[in-house]
């Protein structure tokens, strides 16, 4: 137990509660209009998807570090998510509860996949080979994933413009995992520096302006 290991275990702390946070902002916007007993049932179920996934992820971090692009097309995705979770908000509150609870799940996993890896290579990078330091890192997500995505769930439920707040925090997770793929940055940020802050915050704007027109055009048709 040297000073590198309890660097590596109080910074992985640090991260899975920065980093974690994201991904139960996912789960409580996905989970928020299902009845409780399918809320929760959402949450387990997402929580165990995202642990599975961060298992896996862990496992090939560096095959999939070599896969050209893949944070852009990973931050196009969570646009997606953002977009359909705002677009989602103020329709019909009597959905299908088969139906809705495999929707959310869906969505739930689709983000997890795109979110879990900046997590990964965060916690691998931190734990710096020592396999009990990510064995906690992946351990120490699962409450965090759970408590604060039923968290999430109930404030937004509570105060449903939130939900513009959450979609936020997707759109400015995708711009930074676009920004920082190699390839983006590389070829286009390396040369222009404040894209590095500026796309981010424009895709802010972007998603919520997108988000509330295409709510108000579902919400009113004619």
């Amino acid at each position: 137990m040297d000073a590198h290991f309890w660097i590596g275990f109080f910074n992985i702390i640090i991260l899975d509660l920065v980093l974690s946070g994201d991904n139960a902002v996912v789960i409580g916007m996905a989970a928020r209009r299902l009845p409780d007993r399918q809320r929760k049932k959402a949450i387990i179920y997402g929580t165990g998807a995202a642990v599975v996934l961060r298992v896996a992820l862990t496992l090939i971090a560096v095959w999939l570090l070599k896969i050209p692009l893949l944070k852009t097309v990973g931050g196009l995705l969570l646009l997606w998510i953002a977009l359909k979770l705002l677009a989602d908000e103020g329709g019909e509150a009597d959905v299908d509860m088969g139906h809705g609870l495999k929707a959310a799940i869906k969505t739930i996993i689709i983000a997890d996949v795109v979110m879990s890896l900046d997590n990964v290579l965060a916690v691998a990078g931190a734990a710096h080979g020592n396999f009990w330091l990510v064995l906690f890192g992946l351990a120490l997500s699962i409450p965090i994933l759970m408590w604060g995505s039923k968290l999430v769930a109930s404030i937004i439920n509570r105060l449903p413009w939130l939900v513009y707040v959450g979609a936020g925090i997707l759109a400015y997770t995708a711009g930074q995992l676009i920004v920082e793929d190699p390839i983006v940055h590389d070829h286009i940020i390396r040369y222009a520096e404040f894209l590095s802050w500026l796309a981010p915050v424009a895709l802010i704007l972007l998603v919520l302006m997108v988000g509330h027109f295409w709510k108000e055009h579902r919400s009113n048709p004619s």
